[in-house]
């Protein structure tokens, strides 16, 4: 990937954001290479990176009926992909939680993001705030935590703490999805502590992609769907949502075997 023609927005205390593009791919950094987001130009709700993709592995422990109703949040706004993909593709309450405003035009802007509505909302505020609140607490089906800075080196909340406070906003059935990627970042340390806040049994984990990305899936209470069960709801979120669902069970397995 080339940088081209960056587009630089700063804000004071935040990192640039820097766009640049590759044929028919687009990119969001933050002042430095690493990649904090994509979108492929003409499929602008379609997830673009392996990794955020698998950030929707949750669909494997809800039937695809009953997606629809259910509210998904964004700790992290990126590209907007998973933000784009849950309003415009699920039709899911979305809210988006993004402590830079640049990020957020930059996602207006140039990643096809929508203007709020009814069924979406991005906010820009502080995650460790939000979570740390009442206000959501119980309401959230479907948390997606990615939360780096421009290095990209760790995950910027990644304590057992954090990742109670993030149990606390999930509905009885609700799941929390996180990336763990970094230069820096110990994956067990990180795991310890998702599993001291949420159980072992209840912590699914993928193999890492190429890039070093590990998704782990984190549910409120304790699902374990029969094979048969989830490879039928991998049939259908592919077919349904473009997803590579039937992939994902190949690499996806419950920590506590």
């Amino acid at each position: 990937m080339t940088s081209g023609d960056n587009l630089r927005m700063a804000t004071p205390s935040l990192p640039q954001v820097n766009i640049s593009e590759h044929g028919k791919v687009r990119y969001l950094h933050l002042g430095s290479e690493w990649v904090q987001g994509s979108m492929d130009i003409g499929k602008p709700n379609a997830i673009h990176l392996d990794y955020v993709q698998r950030m929707q592995a949750w669909l494997l422990f809800v039937e695809p009926d009953a997606v629809s109703p259910l509210h998904a949040m964004q700790l992290g706004l990126g590209a907007a992909a998973l933000t784009k993909n849950c309003h415009k593709v699920l039709g899911m309450q979305t809210t988006a939680i993004e402590l830079n405003p640049q990020v957020i035009g930059a996602c207006r802007s140039w990643f096809a993001l929508p203007a709020d509505d009814d069924k979406l909302s991005v906010v820009l505020g502080d995650a460790a705030e939000v979570v740390a609140h009442t206000y959501w607490r119980g309401q959230i089906d479907v948390l997606h935590v990615d939360l780096y800075d421009h290095e990209a080196a760790a995950p910027v909340l990644d304590d057992a703490d954090f990742y109670a406070q993030c149990r606390q906003l999930l509905t009885p059935q609700g799941c929390m999805v996180v990336n763990l990627f970094g230069r820096s970042s110990r994956y067990d340390k990180s795991l310890a502590h998702i599993t001291q806040a949420f159980g072992e049994q209840a912590v699914w984990a993928f193999k890492p992609t190429k890039e070093g990305n590990t998704v782990v899936l984190a549910q409120a209470q304790v699902q374990r769907p029969e094979r048969e069960i989830l490879q039928t709801r991998a049939e259908a979120i592919q077919a349904r949502f473009g997803l590579p669902a039937p992939l994902w069970l190949k690499v996806l397995k419950p920590v506590a075997v």
